[in-house]
């Protein structure tokens, strides 16, 4: 059994013992190359009552070279890829160290719900959501929290409904919509040009139109 091989089949024994993390790591396809890690989303965070699942690629090097994981279930995050689950995380990076293991890199992504980087976004549309209108962020991210990672229900929303996807106002999409564009497309342009909080007082309607007609 070669060193890379042991030292993960130990990690893997490790996380299983360890009854306090709650973090939990499976192989996929009987490979222990290839695996899924599992962490609840943080108290207090919009992520709270989701279960998170990541993809986790073990290079040939390991624990010399990082290893490689992206979310499998869709996150609302500034460092994380909305549309692939890229993570933009140091560890996975440039300040990666063989003294950590999968499970404090895990535990790293867990701390990463709590404290959002926008200024080294993954997600530059999220970053700039997030920077401009706080709440209307944590209610977009509490949401995909509730569709996608199994959060508990908000009772006064149901459904998957794309302005609450997007992080938008019904009213604003409401008012395009009435103008004879496609609501999708309203959708798209306004989540584009960050029509949210501060940004609508700052966007004209005609730049808007410019867009829609483009």
């Amino acid at each position: 059994m070669d060193a890379r091989l042991r030292r993960v089949n130990k990690e893997i024994t490790d996380c299983k013992n360890d009854k306090t993390s709650n973090v939990k790591i499976d192989l996929v396809d009987e490979s222990p190359f290839h695996l899924k890690g599992t962490f609840p989303g943080p108290e207090g965070t919009p992520y709270e009552g989701g279960t998170f699942e990541v993809d986790i690629v073990i290079p040939e090097s390991y624990p010399f070279q990082p290893v490689k994981m992206k979310f499998i279930t869709k996150v609302y995050h500034p460092n994380v890829s909305s549309a692939s689950g890229a993570i933009c995380l140091d560890i996975l990076k440039d300040a990666w160290s063989p003294v950590l293991t999968l499970k404090s890199t895990l535990i790293s992504l867990q701390s990463l719900l709590c404290s959002p980087e926008p200024n080294d976004p993954q997600d530059a549309e999220v970053a700039k959501h997030y920077m401009t209108s706080r709440s209307s962020f944590e209610e977009t991210a509490r949401y995909w929290t509730r569709i996608y990672a199994g959060g508990p229900a908000d009772e006064s929303k149901s459904g998957q409904d794309p302005v609450a996807i997007a992080g938008l106002e019904k009213a604003h999409v409401d008012r395009f919509e009435a103008l004879g564009f496609p609501r999708d497309k309203v959708i798209d342009v306004l989540r584009r040009l960050n029509y949210r909080g501060k940004n609508v007082t700052q966007i004209t309607d005609d730049t808007i139109v410019e867009k829609l007609l483009s």
